[in-house]
């Protein structure tokens, strides 16, 4: 009886072995390429079963903001000011959740008796270059809702392909897109996306639902936020 079972082990992982060629694939495909995928084809943003959220807006975040976003060190922000260079980051677009989206996660949350989702979203697009980048600010709008995003956005952007990764980061989840044209091998702006995915992956739980994430004159968006909104 143990033979026999040995041997159907055997056969079963054989089975599952040739049921997912892709695995021998990974190896010899760069890394570059391997996420990468139509724009038609890639994830979008997910949902669950909390559709109100779709309706909840999110806004183009100014530069500053990003690295704020990001926990990028305040002397770089005075190195810019004072010596007039570029910021990190140039070919990157970031949205963040609206004043509106962030008290619409409060009082839904209320109002549901703590069954409503709190958990906001931050997407950002990773373009291979500026000139693209350029490109597709000026037909997007500078606010758009959640539930439009996979439409307007990610499937509106014909012609490219896109490699999409998800952060959850407690009350914040994180849609890192990064886009280039169709045809294109690797990603000429890689660097940038290392930095970006590595300083997401670095952050602390965001504890303190989205306040954070608000206007810039608020004092919570400034580098000098206190640390129980964000851990670092």
């Amino acid at each position: 009886m143990g033979e026999k079972e040995e041997k159907k082990y055997k056969n079963k992982k054989q089975k599952l072995k040739h049921q997912n060629p892709k695995d021998d694939q990974t190896t010899t495909k760069p890394a570059s390429d391997f996420s990468f995928k139509p724009s038609s084809d890639v994830k979008g943003l997910r949902f669950g079963g909390q559709f109100i959220v779709k309706s909840f807006t999110i806004r183009r975040a100014r530069p500053f903001e990003l690295l704020q976003l990001l926990s990028v060190t305040p002397d770089i922000k005075e190195n810019h000011i004072n010596n007039n260079k570029k910021l990190p980051f140039p070919s990157t677009t970031a949205f963040l959740p609206t004043n509106f989206t962030i008290l619409a996660h409060h009082a839904w949350h209320t109002l549901t008796l703590g069954l409503g989702t709190k958990k906001s979203k931050v997407v950002l697009f990773v373009f291979e270059n500026e000139a693209m980048k350029a490109a597709v600010d000026r037909v997007w709008p500078p606010e758009i809702p959640l539930g439009e995003v996979n439409k307007r956005l990610i499937r509106g952007l014909s012609g490219c392909e896109m490699a999409r990764f998800k952060f959850r980061k407690g009350c914040i989840t994180f849609y890192v897109y990064a886009v280039r044209q169709i045809g294109n091998l690797g990603f000429s702006n890689a660097d940038d996306l290392r930095t970006i995915l590595q300083s997401v992956v670095a952050l602390q739980d965001f504890l303190d639902h989205t306040a954070m994430l608000a206007m810039p004159n608020q004092r919570s968006i400034n580098f000098q936020q206190p640390p129980t909104a964000m851990a670092h």
